[in-house]
């Protein structure tokens, strides 16, 4: 009996390490991927005089598509009121500046920290207004508060529904739940987490 235990944990020990290995290459892969498109980001910020942090810019991308998409930082809605309008990298990357950028801009005015402006990217500039009027800093309860019953009922969901959300963050934070309709309220840590990795990543 003892040499089955050792041999089983011997096995998930083994799997462990095998899992956080494939993890590790896809996670580099991914960055490899969003890092091709870091000129392109320096150029736009630098056309538009933009102030925003260009790691910060690559970690929206990560977040969003991992570089997979056309539409790289998921503007499309924030720039014609529907999703997938935008089918070129660079003028995602365009809009997502702008609207990143006036976010930051309004966080700045309103007194509110800058992850209130990258959470606001996934539910919208309202929610810089809701935060400044609710202790002017970004937290998982409030953007759980304002996705419940500001975000999900905007867009039909008005029962609270709530579905399962598999992500490491999302399961550290809240259990990984989310509403229906209701946005992302974990956004901003993944993008946190992300830039923070992005700059590890380029270490190596």
């Amino acid at each position: 009996m003892k040499k089955f235990f050792k041999r089983l944990m011997l096995s998930l020990l083994v799997i462990g390490v095998c899992l956080c290995a494939f993890w590790l290459y896809r996670t580099h892969e991914a960055i490899k991927t969003v890092l091709q498109y870091r000129a392109t980001v320096r150029k736009v910020l630098k056309d538009n005089d933009s102030k925003v942090n260009e790691d910060l810019v690559l970690a929206v991308i990560y977040t969003e598509t991992k570089g997979n998409s056309q539409d790289l930082m998921q503007s499309s809605e924030s720039s014609s009121g529907t999703t997938n309008s935008i089918t070129d990298s660079k003028t995602s990357i365009q809009q997502g500046i702008t609207v990143l950028g006036e976010n930051l801009d309004q966080a700045q005015d309103k007194h509110v920290d800058a992850w209130t402006a990258v959470q606001a990217y996934n539910f919208g500039m309202n929610y810089i207004n809701y935060v400044a009027e609710n202790g002017g800093k970004n937290t998982i309860a409030l953007a759980k508060r304002y996705s419940k019953n500001v975000v999900a009922p905007s867009l039909g969901n008005t029962t609270g529904k709530t579905y399962f959300y598999l992500h490491p963050i999302a399961l550290f934070y809240g259990g990984g739940e989310l509403y229906e309709n209701g946005g992302n309220i974990y956004y901003s840590r993944q993008v946190q987490f992300n830039y923070h990795l992005i700059k590890l990543m380029t270490l190596f």
